[in-house]
């Protein structure tokens, strides 16, 4: 199924304030899409293990998204984000930032009660650092 064929969820399946993309992000996504000729994609948003603090997060640019994916758009650009992941990422906040040290991504999170120095990596409430804290991932 292609993401044009892709309903937006309801505010009654996803709320809008659950995630919200800055405009500054969206203008990112649209120009990567732009520049690669993907203009029919969306932001793909996730969760995955690993990192430094034990979570890290994750973007892609995504064609295909599953029907059991949230999808929601804001300032035109469309977001999906798996179920796994939404309960890690409610709330959040994904920005981009031109800085002098770089630029890219910022994800800010109130489920995180953790994280690494770049923020890359998180965990939550109730769990332990992984046992090779500071060694991989991000080698903040």
């Amino acid at each position: 199924m292609a993401i044009a064929d892709l309903d937006i969820k309801t505010p009654s399946t996803i709320q809008t304030d659950e995630i919200t993309v800055t405009s500054s992000a969206a203008d990112a996504v649209r120009g990567l899409l732009q520049e690669r000729s993907l203009t029919d994609h969306a932001l793909r948003v996730f969760v995955a293990g690993g990192g430094c603090s034990g979570y890290q997060y994750g973007m892609a640019l995504e064609g295909d998204p599953r029907e059991s994916d949230f999808v929601f758009e804001q300032h035109g650009v469309r977001v999906v984000v798996d179920e796994v992941s939404m309960n890690y990422l409610r709330g959040a906040n994904i920005d981009f930032v031109n800085e002098v040290m770089g630029s890219g991504f910022k994800i800010e999170n109130p489920n995180a009660s953790s994280s690494c120095g770049c923020g890359h990596s998180f965990r939550t409430d109730g769990e332990d650092a992984p046992a090779h804290e500071h060694s991989a991932g991000c080698n903040c």
